[in-house]
C-alpha cells in the first residue's frame, strides 16, 4: 500500500471522528456580533465555519498518537495505542526481566519517524485538498468522507484498495501459541 492512500485513509478518518466529536453541540454562534446595524444571523455551530477551522487545523496532530506496528502490513502498519512487539516488551519490563534494545527505554514511546513523515504528508494534504474538504463539509455531510476525498479526489484514477484495508485483529495471539 502506497503512502499517500495511507495518509488519505487516516487524513479521513481523523476528520471523520473529529466531526463526530464536534458535531454532538446544540451551540449556536450568533453573528450579528460587530455588525453595527444588528444584522446578521445566528450559524449553528455544527454548520459554522469555526468548526470547519478547529477541526482541520488540529486533524494533523491527531496522527501523532498513532505508532508504527511493524508486525502489520499496507495500511494497517499505523495504529493507534502500542505496536505488540512493544506491549509485550513493556510487560516483561514491568515483570522484571532485562529488556536491551538498541533504543533506550525513554525513547520507547517517542514518536517514530514514520509517523512523523505521517503527519507532515497530512499537512501537505489538507492544504493542498483544503477546497474538498470545505466543499464536503458545506454540501456532502451524507457522503462517506474517504471515498470522497480520497477516492474521487486525492487518488483519483489510481489504486484505492488501501482505503479498505481493515485490521481483524492479532495474528497468532501470544495465549494460544504454547497451546
Amino acid at each position: 500500500c502506497a503512502f499517500l492512500p495511507t495518509v488519505c485513509k487516516y487524513v479521513a478518518v481523523e476528520l471523520k471522528s473529529a466531526f463526530e466529536e464536534t458535531g454532538k453541540t446544540k451551540e449556536v454562534i450568533d453573528t450579528k456580533y460587530g455588525f453595527l446595524d444588528g444584522k446578521g444571523s445566528a450559524v449553528k455551530y455544527t454548520q459554522s465555519d469555526i468548526r470547519l477551522i478547529e477541526v482541520t487545523e488540529n486533524i494533523c496532530k491527531r496522527l501523532l498518537d498513532y505508532n508504527l506496528h511493524k508486525e502489520r502490513s499496507g495500511s494497517n502498519r499505523f495504529a493507534k495505542g502500542m505496536s505488540e512487539t512493544f506491549e509485550t516488551l513493556h510487560n516483561l519490563v514491568h515483570k522484571g526481566v532485562k529488556v536491551v534494545m538498541d533504543i533506550p527505554y525513554e525513547l520507547w514511546n517517542e514518536t517514530s519517524a514514520e509517523v512523523a513523515d505521517l503527519k507532515k504528508q497530512c499537512d501537505v494534504l489538507v492544504e493542498e485538498y483544503e477546497d474538498v474538504i470545505e466543499d464536503w463539509y458545506r454540501h456532502h455531510q451524507t457522503e462517506d468522507l474517504s471515498q470522497f476525498l480520497c477516492a474521487n479526489h486525492v487518488l483519483k484514477g489510481k489504486d484505492t484498495s488501501c482505503l479498505a484495508e481493515k485490521w481483524t485483529g492479532k495474528k497468532g495471539d501470544l495465549a494460544s501459541v504454547g497451546e
